[in-house]
């Protein structure tokens, strides 16, 4: 059976299809949780915002006109309830708890292994200096590799406004890393 566009499961969904809505969370819950604990430094605090997440989404679909990519509505959705929670707090991220990928065999010196973590730790550092609003356009950007354009529509700011966050972010994350470079 080839694979249901989410637009179509979209639509299923809001006409009340939980399996349809099943295999929409099935396909997004990664990318969303990755996101959500990029930007919250904390995996249980993702999980909530994700889970969080798709319950307004599921009460909401009958309100989606499908102007937007499913992917990229269910973005603005977590990055909100991120935003939220981080200005409710001030935030203590750290990266160091984002499991990585296994380094290959010749790269996995105690040496190198180190620096990584070590660098992991300042950056996560020094993306607490940032605004939520950098972090989540930085993180959008460069973690997630949306376009400007679909972090102005998850974000719901012009994509000059983005430009500028994003440059901003990268000036002082340049800056916080010098001893990194």
């Amino acid at each position: 059976m080839p694979e249901r566009s989410d637009a179509l499961l979209a639509v299923r969904a809001g006409e009340g299809d939980e399996g349809a809505f099943e295999v929409l969370v099935r396909r997004h819950s990664a990318p969303l949780l990755s996101l959500a604990t990029r930007l919250l430094g904390s995996r249980a605090d993702a999980e909530d915002a994700v889970q969080d997440a798709f319950v307004s989404a599921w009460r909401r679909l009958p309100e989606f006109r499908g102007d937007a990519a499913f992917s990229t509505w269910m973005y603005r959705i977590v990055t909100n309830r991120c935003l939220n929670v981080l200005r409710a707090r001030r935030p203590t991220q750290d990266l160091a708890a984002i499991p990585e990928p296994a380094a290959p065999e010749h790269a996995a010196s105690p040496v190198r292994a180190a620096e990584g973590t070590a660098a992991v730790e300042a950056l996560s550092v020094a993306l607490t200096g940032l605004t939520p609003e950098q972090r989540a356009c930085w993180v959008l950007r460069e973690l997630h590799g949306l376009s400007y354009g679909e972090i102005a529509e998850v974000v719901r700011i012009s994509e000059q406004s983005v430009r500028g966050r994003i440059f901003r972010a990268r000036r002082y994350l340049t800056e916080a890393m010098g001893a990194w470079r």
